[in-house]
């Protein structure tokens, strides 16, 4: 599927960014161009340094900004596929600083969409978040404004057979910002902080990321929302998995944070779809037959009310799982 093709990665240099051209990298028939836009300098002379131009001639890094557009535009010609992993992401900052959010992840997602549909770019993968179903945060609303254009950018494409999906997904492990590394940096200190002792959390390790970019780019129709099937965990249960000895101190919940994260709301249960490893919310206006999909994937619509919650989950880490875990995916040093 990606033998000589160009790929764009915007927000290339984040976690997943990294993830995703370690695995484009690595397939036998290679891509012809991998450009990876974002706009920090520092982030993309340490990441040229792990992907050398004399090892990989297909890389290249360009500084660009999503809010942006003529820039954007400029970056996708000749580009094939555009992965939009580019955002403002943490929630405090962004309950802070509203219009910045706002700017990077709607009016930058619209920049997204605008410059692909003005160049010759044939697929289209947004990156979402579980904040993003039924958002109490300002990240999250604006992350489901972004899911929205993203899909409805199916139905203004006219005669360009580009095709537009999204992946949401729960907690990366060990993303930049995330909770495991905070913690495992935390018990160097003999504290863990604990924001509300109820809370879960999905867990997916970022291969599981990757792997479900690459399954869209693939296999998205045009407008679907995928979600994985993946574990949850109690964040009392990762705070001991890391600091047995810790204190765990409840510190209180941060502005715009949940106790328990939802990837498919009751309200999503009318258009949802069991794929088998992925559920999918389709959209609710589409240029295809609905019919044709369910005979393609198999796929069985699940049961109104369904909701899909971390603190609801059928499937839950343990804490010897996530000791595991973290030692395979984060730290193979990494002992209690």
């Amino acid at each position: 599927m990606l033998s000589e093709k160009s790929i764009l990665i915007t927000g290339g240099t984040g976690s997943l960014g990294k993830a995703l051209t370690k695995e484009i990298l690595s397939k036998p028939n290679g891509v012809k161009r991998l450009v990876i836009y974002s706009r920090d300098e520092q982030k993309q002379f340490q990441m040229a340094q792990e992907f050398p131009h004399n090892l990989y001639p297909q890389i290249r890094f360009f500084i660009g900004d999503v809010r942006d557009f003529d820039r954007l535009k400029r970056a996708m010609r000749g580009v094939d596929y555009v992965i939009h992993a580019a955002a403002m992401k943490h929630v405090p900052i962004a309950e802070y600083n509203p219009m910045e959010c706002v700017k990077t992840n709607i009016l930058g997602a619209e920049n997204v969409i605008n410059a692909c549909l003005e160049t010759d770019v044939e697929r289209v993968v947004a990156l979402s978040t579980d904040k993003a179903c039924a958002p109490i945060n300002l990240y999250g609303a604006t992350k489901l404004a972004s899911d929205k254009l993203f899909v409805a950018a199916n139905n203004i494409r006219g005669w360009n057979p580009i095709k537009f999906s999204v992946v949401r997904y729960g907690n990366v492990m060990g993303s930049n910002g995330s909770v495991i590394p905070f913690f495992l940096d935390k018990r160097k200190e003999g504290v863990l902080p604990i924001t509300d002792a109820n809370m879960t959390r999905f867990n997916i390790p970022i291969q599981g990321g990757v792997d479900m970019v690459m399954h869209a780019l693939e296999k998205a129709w045009g407008g679907e929302i995928f979600i994985p099937k993946i574990p949850s965990y109690k964040i009392l249960d990762l705070a001991e998995a890391i600091g047995p000895k810790c204190e765990k101190k409840v510190v209180g919940i941060r502005p715009g944070e949940k106790v328990h994260e939802e990837m498919i709301s009751e309200s999503d249960s009318f258009l949802t779809y069991d794929l088998g490893k992925y559920y999918t919310i389709l959209p609710a206006t589409h240029n295809w037959s609905i019919d044709e999909f369910i005979a393609k994937h198999n796929a069985v619509k699940v049961k109104e009310g369904f909701k899909y919650n971390s603190g609801t989950n059928d499937e839950w880490e343990t804490i010897e799982g996530l000791r595991e875990l973290i030692k395979v995916h984060i730290d193979d040093t990494f002992e209690v």
